[in-house]
């Protein structure tokens, strides 16, 4: 049953006098409205209206109120999934919809690598079952209708080549690509266009779908730890800035801004928000990109413990010559630190708690027993950055909690040394409990101490002059574009519970 409504038929609400008049003075006051209306009507009066109707209509209202905010890129949410806990998930993941019709994969949240690519149908080595209770998916470019291979002569091609990721066979005109990872495991396959489809944020708790074809890899064979089954996933999402990056493309099209954060929850089961904009927070504090890197590398200056500055050469962390500087890497589950530098990091915090614990190694891992379970006897750590940015680490941020020995709990330093590299990598265990935000625009990163099981405020620009939008699978605070609208709400319900209403219908 089709259901209709007849267009001027009066709804008359009865309010006292001296009350209506309070109610709007305080309205228009609030929202700054003229305190003259004028009536326009949609539809003649007395005529019967569709529902579809008015529905229509209102669609076409809404776009054009987004169209007047001035924003062509839309925030994107991603669900997360997953822990840094090594001893349970060791990874943080989200899940894309990939083809037409669209289906799910899981994929691994990495900010260390360009490309995102998911498991063939053919692929040779690539796990089947997975110990992370996830259905594992396979991609299939013939089950899609919107998809088509990439071919050596497209110049999406020629920018995987510009990263040494991509190669060209000349009997098929097939663009495949080859990825080495640090740990040692690599995939190979050939790239695909295909629809990618988006939830994107319009507002508090509302969202819609949108799509864009997007350039992605079609694994055909996995090695070394992407072999196994205990982790796996259906794929690595790499959030990276070079040409092929999901975030390059999405940008470049408008689809999205030329941003993304994240906040990993570090407690319980883990999760977080993965948005494709800028989170917006007081508290976060920035530091500029190196120019020129394949990766998201920072300048850090400095190392203190307890407030007091280690005495370690700068140029320690630099990336100059054969020394990588410093990656922020989403992709590692632990923390890095080259050795010059790892050896005075170590000492300090062993002589800050020497007379409290006992110090051991364990796995080559410098360890401490503690008499109790929490570590707050060790000291805050400050990693030191240029600009004057900070990155301010509780003990949990650099200690791993292992098996208790004798009825005292077990901490290990989550900090790895690195011997020949000249390297340092943050890693989840160092990221979580964060907001960190990639201003790939502004060429910066930020980051600050939060709560990633509350909701968040992203917004589309780093200046904040966009629409600020809620985002976030938990509850939690509140838009800042939205407080004027809920004062209203509150004045109006208060009013409207005092006063003897009669409704008429007619």
């Amino acid at each position: 049953m089709r259901a209709r409504f007849l267009a001027g038929n009066p709804v008359i609400l009865t309010l006292t006098g001296a009350a209506v008049a309070v109610l709007l003075q305080t309205a228009f006051v609030v929202c700054g409205f003229p305190t003259t209306l004028t009536l326009e009507r949609s539809f003649p009066v007395n005529e019967f209206v569709e529902l579809s109707e008015l529905k229509d209509r209102d669609s076409v209202r809404h776009r054009r109120m987004l169209q007047q905010q001035g924003s062509v890129a839309s925030v994107v949410e991603f669900p997360v999934q997953g822990t840094y806990d090594p001893y349970r998930v060791g990874l943080y993941f989200t899940r894309v919809k990939l083809g037409s019709p669209p289906k799910e994969y899981f994929v691994q949240i990495d900010t260390g690598s360009d490309v995102l690519w998911v498991s063939c149908n053919s692929c040779n080595g690539c796990p089947r079952s997975s110990g992370l209770q996830i259905p594992i998916q396979f991609y299939d470019p013939s089950s899609s209708s919107t998809a088509s291979l990439v071919r050596c002569s497209d110049q999406r091609c020629s920018l995987g080549a510009q990263a040494s990721d991509s190669s060209c066979s000349g009997s098929n005109d097939q663009c495949s690509y080859t990825f080495q990872y640090g740990d040692g495991s690599g995939t190979s396959g050939f790239y695909v266009s295909d629809q990618i489809q988006l939830d994107t944020i319009v507002g508090d708790s509302a969202s819609s779908n949108a799509s864009a074809s997007i350039v992605f890899g079609c694994s055909m064979t996995q090695t070394g730890d992407l072999t196994k089954s205990d982790r796996a996933v259906d794929g690595i999402f790499g959030f990276g800035q070079q040409g092929l990056s999901v975030i390059t493309q999405l940008s470049s099209q408008g689809v999205a801004p030329d941003a993304f954060s994240h906040c990993l929850v570090g407690s319980g089961a883990g999760g977080g928000i993965l948005v494709l904009g800028q989170i917006i927070e007081p508290s976060i504090v920035y530091t500029p990109l190196v120019p020129s890197q394949p990766h998201y590398n920072i300048n850090l200056l400095s190392i203190s413990v307890n407030g007091q500055t280690l005495s370690i050469d700068p140029s320690m962390f630099a990336a100059t010559g054969n020394r990588g500087g410093t990656i922020i890497d989403s992709g590692t589950t632990l923390a890095y630190m080259a050795e010059e530098a790892y050896d005075p990091f170590v000492e300090a915090i062993t002589s800050y708690v020497s007379q409290s614990v006992r110090p051991l190694v364990s796995k080559d891992s410098q360890c401490y027993l503690v008499a109790s379970s929490s570590p707050d006897m060790f000291p805050t750590v400050s990693l030191n950055f240029a600009r004057g940015a900070s990155m301010v680490l509780r003990p949990q941020d650099y200690l791993l909690q292992q098996n208790s020995v004798g009825g005292a709990a077990l901490w290990c330093i989550g900090f790895q040394k690195i011997r020949t590299q000249g390297i340092t990598i943050l890693g989840d265990l160092v990221l979580k409990d964060k907001i960190v935000v990639y201003d790939l625009a502004g060429q910066r990163i930020g980051w600050a101490n939060y709560d990633c099981a509350t909701s968040v405020n992203v917004s589309t620009t780093s200046s904040g002059d966009r629409s600020e939008y809620v985002a976030g699978q938990f509850g939690g605070s509140t838009s800042l574009h939205d407080t004027r609208y809920d004062l209203i709400l509150a004045v109006f319900v208060a009013f409207v519970l005092q006063l003897s209403v009669t409704v008429v219908f007619s």
